[in-house]
């Protein structure tokens, strides 16, 4: 295969040989020019793990870590990102009191972070509920949340959020409570106005007038790799034919695919993103 002649990076995919198609779609991001992924943990219920204590997540990180390793050898760069997801509060608080799923969800993101501390991670994802709850319910996650903003710092990583659509602007000053620099915050799933870095889906409307404004963002498809729901958010080759597309059009040159896919990356996590 020939080398690629930029890097392209897709911020936020999951990757299920359990539930989907798992190498073989890493294979279809790494044919059609993509060079880094950043794999995301699933939720718990999607590789039947029940937790009733942090340390119950090991299961879910110890798969995201072995399907990474499966990854890299196809020749991609893979960076794992490890972490609770917040739908997990709904499920937790059926089977026990909000408090105490609370206390779960915290319990679980120390556990990622001690992944990300010895360097098997390289970042953290929480967030809060992006559907209707009740005020309990969003009091405990914004908890949660604050805990997890508190666990990056000390980790000095970024942390992943996914939350309602929107700017979020509220976790700017909650950032500032955790001590965690703005920039490492990534709002998943973002819409351009959001003060936190943006992680925009590879087809956001708006990606040419940023990329002209030499604005600050990253890619993401939002892969679910489950055979359910096929092709959701969108495919996995949906990122490096979005940038390919806009190389062509001229509309984004090789200098900024570098900005993008690779300079803005390493100031958001703090890796290295180098060609092979």
């Amino acid at each position: 295969m020939r080398s690629p002649a930029y890097p392209v990076t897709d911020d936020h995919i999951h990757i299920d040989p359990v539930n989907g198609r798992g190498i073989a779609a890493a294979k279809d991001f790494l044919r059609v020019g993509g060079t880094h992924l950043f794999l995301v943990s699933k939720p718990s219920w999607s590789l039947g793990v029940i937790p009733s204590c942090g340390a119950d997540y090991a299961t879910v990180f110890d798969e995201t870590l072995r399907v990474a390793e499966m990854t890299r050898e196809t020749g991609l760069t893979v960076f794992p990102v490890l972490g609770v997801h917040p739908a997990e509060i709904s499920r937790l608080a059926e089977r026990m009191s909000i408090p105490e799923a609370t206390d779960v969800m915290k319990a679980g993101l120390e556990c990622a972070a001690t992944y990300v501390s010895e360097g098997k991670a390289v970042a953290l994802k929480s967030g809060r509920p992006h559907y209707d709850v009740s005020q309990d319910l969003m009091a405990a996650s914004n908890n949660v949340l604050a805990h997890a903003l508190h666990l990056a710092a000390e980790c000095t990583c970024a942390l992943q959020i996914h939350a309602e659509s929107g700017p979020c602007a509220d976790l700017i000053e909650m950032a500032g409570v955790a001590h965690l620099p703005v920039e490492r915050v990534v709002k998943h799933y973002a819409t351009p106005d959001t003060p936190l870095h943006p992680s925009l889906i590879a087809k956001q409307e708006d990606i040419p007038k940023l990329i002209r404004e030499h604005r600050r963002f990253t890619m993401e498809s939002d892969y679910m790799d489950e055979n359910s729901r096929p092709g959701a958010v969108i495919g996995p080759k949906s990122v490096p034919r979005f940038t390919n597309k806009l190389v062509g059009s001229g509309l984004m040159t090789v200098e900024d695919c570098f900005f993008v896919h690779a300079e803005t990356v390493e100031r958001v996590y703090g890796v290295t993103v180098q060609l092979k």
